[in-house]
């Protein structure tokens, strides 16, 4: 051994950019604006720290100060999705007595493009009081993708590329600019300031009387000319009673008590992740998540869609409406568009994922579920109470996607939907698990594409039969199909019988967990043997017998997929088995709910119950704002799930799983 190897090397290891977690911040979101901060309320501790609008962090650091007191937070509040209330002491300012006499509170709400914050100093002192209070706001105009790889520096100005900062003051008023984005903030009252860094300050003098209070209030607007996406007015699910396809969920008499609660945060969570397109305001989806993923996105919209279907079909529909829109109309390798396809997701500049030679366009296509299960969800709305006329209006997009779905959607001829990335850039995995090791075998090696995902075959098939039947259905007013047309209804169901039969014959596999359906094929259409979540996602489509549904769903609740708080994403026997891997045994909730939803139109009650119980123990771990995903660690080891750091939350589909596990409930309790 050399002196070397045996000293202690004095060098810092070398630091690489990590992705911010999220789980101990504090979020107030009205989309497309949030607000991420600690739990004193201040900003730029945390890199996931700022006032974002859109793709855009606006806002890098903001710091409430007292001039006669540190202020000692004792209580954070979220009200609702849209405020949180933060409770201080300024003990600095108090007398000599033990009791704390004077209190500060911080409400913090945020709306489409606003934020706005209200101090209040109260005092029980027997003397009036003077108190200073001062903000410190940071502009910074950092891109989000950049805070999500990690590459954003400390808090400190930031301009757009290529663009200077510019910041200008006016009594009780300031403004940051840099290229299209900008800010104001207006602080009536107080004397504002800047310094040459670009920090705004802005003070207040307050004058606090005996056993009396006295408020500091400020308002920060921004505005971003390359926005995509709009806020939704209104709110959701409240619209007026009898509104057609709108309901009040009601969480039925014996049922466990936190379905109530965790229904009422979702809700909440829902009504604020609302978006829409800046060209037809009146049509709403659900953004994706917060903070990455506030946007439309093509298989979340869907999903969020369908799992809220009890509550509203109008969002459903409208989210067909939007997505038909923007519906592929040519071949393009760059985006992945073909004819008919339906789209990934939607940005305002190329999304360029640094460390994995990732750039996908501002609108991409990537996606080989979101096309299957936008024919899935309108045959679901309809069903729910979709008006014809509206149906109708859509059947063009319709047999775009059927389309897609018997001409295009299978790239190497083997008579199953796959995808493979052509161009190098863009995503290796294109079902809902899209990381690039997602897809393994038993022994944990990555499968070659082109892949053909098991629950992609699902989808398929109960598309074409739903399609086939809103053709024949409404016949002459959708504009009906000739015999030799490819989409008449026969054809279509024919196409489906065969696609149900030849997936019995490829997809399962015998492996020491049992019989089950492969989580895909790969490019040597070999079953990759893998027991995954992705089974759970079969059920209910039709494209198993209910023999074969029973034993996949009694598989889902074994001891090495079920870890008490949901389904996990890959088995505990699999070598790639990790309780924090993003997609090889973590679980997420949306992905849990949609085994809940294929268990209940299954007929398998008693299953979906169960299931039903491990999501409603992980949404009280999580005080019943549910996360993009958590650990799979078993619920054995402690009583709350394991957090995964760098989850989304709020989640749109993870939010409107909790409407199908009502349904679940009692579904006959869900009245208008």
């Amino acid at each position: 051994m050399t002196t070397s190897s045996m000293t202690p090397s004095l060098t810092p290891p070398t630091t690489r950019p990590l992705q911010p977690l999220l789980d101990d911040a504090v979020i107030a979101l009205r989309a497309p604006t949030q607000v991420w901060s600690g739990r004193d309320g201040d900003l730029g501790a945390a890199p996931v720290d700022g006032v974002y609008h859109g793709d855009v962090r606006h806002v890098r650091g903001l710091v409430l100060e007292c001039a006669e007191s540190a202020v000692e937070y004792v209580s954070v509040a979220p009200e609702s999705a849209s405020r949180v209330v933060f409770g201080g002491l300024l003990r600095g300012a108090d007398d000599a007595q033990p009791d704390p006499k004077v209190r500060l509170v911080r409400d913090r709400r945020v709306t489409d493009g606003s934020l706005t914050e209200t101090w209040t100093v109260a005092s029980h002192l027997t003397e009036p009081a003077s108190i200073t209070l001062r903000l410190r706001l940071r502009p910074d105009f950092t891109t989000l993708h950049e805070v999500k790889a990690g590459l954003a520096g400390p808090a400190g100005a930031m301009d757009e590329p290529g663009h200077a900062l510019a910041v200008t003051t006016a009594p009780g008023t300031a403004t940051a600019a840099s290229g299209t984005r900008s800010l104001t903030l207006t602080a009536d009252g107080a004397t504002v300031t800047t310094a040459a860094d670009g920090e705004i300050v802005a003070s207040w003098a307050l004058d606090v009387p005996a056993r009396g209070s006295a408020e500091a209030a400020w308002t920060l607007d921004l505005h971003d000319d390359a926005l995509v996406v709009r806020g939704a007015g209104g709110t959701w699910p409240g619209r007026p009673a009898g509104s057609s396809g709108v309901s009040r969920p009601t969480v039925p008499a014996g049922a466990d008590p936190r379905l109530g609660r965790w229904l009422d945060t979702a809700l909440d969570d829902l009504d604020a992740l609302r978006l829409t397109l800046p060209d037809q305001p009146g049509d709403e989806f659900f953004a994706a998540g917060a903070p990455w993923f506030f946007t439309l996105f093509g298989r979340d919209a869907i999903w969020a869609a369908r799992l809220a279907l009890p509550v509203d079909v109008r969002i459903a529909a409208s989210t067909l409406r939007v997505l038909a829109r923007l519906q592929g109309t040519t071949h393009d390798v760059g985006t992945a568009q073909e004819p008919g396809k339906i789209l990934h997701e939607l940005r305002a500049a190329p999304l360029e994922i640094p460390g994995e030679g990732i750039v996908l366009p501002p609108l991409y296509y990537g996606s080989v579920d979101s096309t299957p299960l936008w024919v899935c969800l309108l045959a679901d709305a309809w069903r729910t109470g979709m008006p014809d006329d509206e149906v109708a209006a859509l059947v063009p997009a319709l047999r775009g996607a059927l389309t897609w779905l018997v001409e295009h959607g299978d790239s190497d001829g083997d008579g199953f939907l796959d995808y493979i990335d052509r161009t190098g850039r863009g995503l290796a995995n294109q079902g809902w698990k899209d990381s690039g090791d997602s897809i393994q075998w038993r022994d944990g090696s990555l499968a070659e594409g082109p892949i053909a995902l098991c629950e992609v075959q699902g989808y398929a098939y109960e598309a074409a039969l739903a399609g086939a039947e809103i053709l024949e259905t409404l016949g002459a007013t959708a504009g009906g199909a000739t015999a030799d047309d490819p989409l008449h209804p026969d054809r279509l169901r024919a196409w489906a019988a065969d696609l149900r039969t030849r997936f019995a014959q490829a997809y399962w596999v015998e492996t020491p967990e049992g019989r089950y359906p492969a989580v895909a094929l790969d490019r040597h259409k070999r079953p990759v043997d893998t027991l995954t979540s992705n089974i759970g996602h079969l059920l209910g489509t039709g494209i198993l017998d209910a023999a074969e549904e029973e034993h996949v769903a009694g598989l889902l609740l074994g001891p090495t997929m079920s870890s008490g708080f949901g389904i996990r994403t890959m088995s505990t026997d699999a070598a790639g088995y990790w309780p924090l891997s993003y997609h090889g045994g973590s679980v997420w909730t949306h992905d849990t709910a949609i085994a809940v939803h294929g268990m209940h139109r299954a007929g398998l009650a008693g299953h979906a119950r169960r299931a039903v119980d491990g999501l409603l123990a992980a949404a009280e771990g999580f005080a019943y704002r549910v996360p993009e995903l958590h650990a799979g660690d078993p619920a054995t080891r402690a009583g709350v799930p394991t957090p995964y750091p760098a989850a989304c939350r709020p989640q749109a589909w993870s939010a409107a799983a909790a409407v199908t596990c009502l349904a679940v409930a009692g579904a006959h309790a869900v009245t208008a």
